[in-house]
């Protein structure tokens, strides 16, 4: 094996140790495997978060975006930079509390919570299920042709060695492994793609030569507006790419777990610092390479290696080995969180809530995990015999999620109005509207993405439906209280931890 190869077997070995390691923790109960017993500080839930939403997007499609349109490539980096630091100081303490008084252990579970009807999970589950196994797919695919590349091994190989590493710490540690293993990937990550920036940087001759040589490509790739200049600019494009990766985060339930996870909910104010931190040394960095590989790669065939090929290009083989670990680490920290979420909504959202409401903790954690090992195996062959761009599958899955779950998670914590009928067409409104403005084509047609048109459709159900159903259907009196908490500064009143869902039974109304 070459060295590039021994790197990346360490790192795996060291992801597998994690899961081991963690088992024991994660096997206790439903609350120790799917919110590692809600003991996670600053650091560990702002790096987890913030590596759990990067994804293998950052290394394949952002560094395609950059070959295919220059710095218009940047209008996606600004909103991601933001994502970390909105999520956590809009939704990060008031979900953390809110979430414990309601005894919510997923992020749908507690969508149901704050608004008590079947239909709320019946709606959210399927929808947040779809989405996020073809989210889940595009990684596997980002981690086949990363592993491809650099070791030679087939892609179908190479695939189905990525998809088991991850399935087993998965499988072994649930949340917890999730979360170390994602603080781990994030610092590794983020030393791989500085490296890669520094040393491609260094090959073009310095920042200011490579934008000159960029220049004398096409002039237009220096600037915010594309390749075809300012006239061609859809604005409504880009608004959609801003919202995508900036409030976008917030509809994400892979992400949002992460705030119920905490150990306290004045870990959020913490963990804000450290998640910015993070995104302002990262997220330009995969932007920066993908338009400077247009000067070292400029006959690339497949603009989403350009990262790759940059890598393999300007630095030592001892130093690719390093990053190719960063770049799968990016790739496996989204997926892992996405499974494992996949998992959860199965076990809990799905079979627990509508088929087998006696389930034990131990049979729900079981469950779960069967989840995980069958959703990885048909991912694995969906992503082996046809496999998509990942920039598409990315930016589709998350802007679904965003339209459909962005209005109902802040007004969960903010607004003491919304009710459950306003959340169910809030959640209908996104979900229809962003997916037949992506496949009808109307993106062309209008300029105008799917996530800005969802967001506002979504948006405008809550608060219109919600107005209007106020005396059919008011905000039970135990949800108003759990509120009136979250807008104090402390812990948690003891009476108030009332447990799990089972307890506020006789609390819930009928269902809509």
């Amino acid at each position: 094996m070459n060295i590039e190869t021994w790197f990346l077997v360490i790192y795996f070995l060291a992801m597998a140790g994690i899961g081991v390691w963690t088992l024991k923790i994660g096997s206790k109960g439903s609350e120790g495997y799917l919110l590692g017993g809600r003991s996670l500080g600053a650091a560990v839930t702002a790096l987890r978060l913030q590596s759990s939403s990067m994804s293998g997007y950052m290394f394949l499609g952002a560094g395609s975006l950059a070959y295919t349109k220059g710095y218009f490539s940047l209008w996606y980096a600004m909103g991601d930079i933001g994502g970390g630091v909105l999520n956590l100081s809009i939704l990060g303490r008031r979900m953390r509390k809110l979430s414990q008084i309601l005894g919510s252990l997923t992020s749908i579970e507690y969508l149901e919570h704050r608004y008590p009807s079947k239909w709320i999970r019946a709606i959210a589950a399927p929808v947040a299920l779809f989405c996020i196994f073809f989210y889940v797919m595009s990684q596997f695919i980002a981690g086949g042709r990363g592993l491809e590349m650099v070791t030679g091994i087939p892609y179908a190989w190479a695939l189905l060695i990525a998809v088991g590493v991850i399935v087993f710490y998965t499988f072994l540690g649930g949340y917890l492994a999730v979360a170390y293993t994602d603080f781990v990937q994030a610092i590794i990550m983020l030393i791989g793609m500085v490296w890669i920036l520094i040393g491609c940087l260094q090959a073009v001759g310095g920042w200011t030569a490579g934008n000159e040589t960029v220049g004398q490509i096409n002039p237009n790739l220096l600037t915010m507006w594309g390749p075809d200049g300012i006239e061609s600019v859809q604005w409504g494009v880009i608004v959609g790419a801003v919202l995508v990766f900036s409030i976008g985060y917030m509809g994400w339930p892979h992400v949002n777990v992460s705030h119920m996870a905490m150990k306290r909910p004045s870990v959020a104010r913490r963990a804000s610092l450290y998640a910015t931190g993070f995104n302002l040394l990262f997220i330009p960095a995969p932007y920066i390479v993908g338009i400077m590989a247009l000067i070292l790669l400029p006959t690339l065939d497949n603009p989403e290696l350009a990262v790759f090929e940059v890598a393999d290009t300007v630095l030592p083989n001892f130093a690719v080995g390093i990053v190719m670990a960063g770049i799968m680490a990016a790739i496996m920290s989204t997926a892992d969180a996405l499974l494992l979420q996949s998992g959860t909504i199965a076990s809990q959202d799905l079979f627990q809530r509508f088929f087998k409401k006696d389930m034990s903790d131990q049979q729900s954690v079981w469950v779960s995990r069967f989840t995980v090992l069958v959703l990885a195996i048909i991912g694995y062959f969906v992503a082996v015999n046809d496999p998509p761009a990942v920039a598409e599958v990315v930016i589709f899955s998350t802007t679904v999620l965003g339209a459909a779950f962005v209005p109902v998670y802040i007004a969960a914590a903010w607004w003491k109005k919304a009710n459950v009928p306003g959340a169910i067409w809030s959640m209908i409104a996104g979900t229809v509207s962003s997916v037949v403005w992506q496949l009808t084509g109307l993106v062309d047609v209008t300029g105008v993405d799917p996530m800005g048109v969802g967001i506002v459709c979504s948006t405008l159900a809550l608060i219109l439906v919600s107005l209007a159903t106020q005396r059919s259907h008011p905000v039970p009196a135990h949800v108003l209280e759990a509120m009136k908490e979250t807008d104090k500064i402390g812990a948690i009143p003891a009476h108030m931890l009332t447990g799990q869902n089972d307890s506020l039974a006789g609390q819930v109304p009928k269902d809509v």
